[in-house]
């Protein structure tokens, strides 16, 4: 079983409407409130140590 990649993830998202900002919001509210659950998020997603440590901040 495959996971979902960050691709499939942000085509979801824009099919049910959230324009870029809602995504954003989105991840800095998970961040703020789930840090560990963000992170363990974003490696389940594929992504590099690079990648998460820029979306972390962002």
């Amino acid at each position: 079983m495959s996971n979902v990649t960050k691709e499939q993830w942000i085509e979801m998202f824009r099919e049910i409407g959230l324009a870029d900002e809602d995504m954003s919001r989105w991840h800095r509210l998970f961040e703020a409130r789930h840090p560990d659950g963000h992170e363990s998020f974003l490696k389940w997603l594929g992504l590099d140590a690079k990648s998460i440590q820029n979306i972390r901040k962002a």
